[in-house]
């Protein structure tokens, strides 16, 4: 098996008095579709930030590569006051780990907005930008990281059904359109989108991982029910 892009062993977060995770362990391979489901306050941001290293375990163990990159989307993009074109390349250029000049940084930023369909808005100024273009404009500025990781929380969930699937076609083609794999890894309360992004699912319940199941067998209602009696509850109740 191809050595895990990130790993986590038993770890635990801790956010004030309370527990946020406990007793994680997982194990992701290159190229997986990983979705991370469950009710609010279950854990799914915080694992991400976790895996994103902005959040430290209080007990276990984060191992990814030294030389692996990631790049991660929050559910309402902060950006600055500056076009579209800007936004992207200042974070390429400031970035040392990337080696960019000014003009480099320029030229990829022009590269990453035409991937995702914001050229003929470059010049406009990204807060002035719809819901939906703002996220892809954040998409823009993470996968002109290249990175191999890319870590999105809630992408879509306050979009228009339209900016969706324009979101949801960027995630698609972002996992399959690199010479080498791309790893998604998401929270989403869409359980739909799951079903056709996903490879891997991860139920989380109170901080713990309670069904870690390849998709087909985690929307499989027999295989669930066996497996995670309370991710077969939430499933039946989040279906419509």
């Amino acid at each position: 098996m191809t050595a895990a892009v990130v790993q986590l062993r038993n770890v635990s977060v801790r956010l004030g008095p309370v527990w946020a995770l406990t007793g994680v362990d997982l194990a992701v391979q290159p190229g997986e579709r990983v979705a991370l489901v469950g009710a609010n306050g279950s854990g799914k941001s915080t694992l991400l930030r976790t895996l994103h290293g902005l959040l430290p375990p209080a007990q276990g163990l984060v191992a990814r590569h030294p030389a692996l990159r990631q790049a991660m989307l929050f559910q309402r993009p902060h950006l600055l006051r500056m076009s579209a074109l800007g936004n992207v390349a200042l974070g390429l250029w400031l970035d040392r780990g990337q080696g960019l000049s000014w003009p480099q940084a320029k030229a990829r930023a022009t590269e990453a907005l035409q991937r995702v369909g914001l050229s003929a808005v470059a010049r406009q100024s990204g807060r002035q930008l719809s819901g939906g273009q703002q996220q892809r404009l954040a998409m823009a500025r993470a996968w002109g990281r290249r990175p191999d990781v890319l870590l999105l929380d809630e992408p879509t969930a306050s979009l228009d059904p339209h900016a969706k699937r324009e979101v949801e076609a960027l995630m698609a083609n972002f996992a399959a359109g690199q010479e080498r794999p791309l790893t998604l890894i998401w929270a989403s309360h869409n359980l739909g989108q799951v079903k056709r992004l996903a490879t891997r699912v991860i139920y989380l319940e109170a901080g713990r991982v309670l069904a870690d199941l390849p998709v087909a067998d985690f929307f499989n209602a027999a295989e669930l029910a066996l497996h995670s009696p309370a991710a077969h509850a939430f499933v039946q109740g989040e279906l419509p």
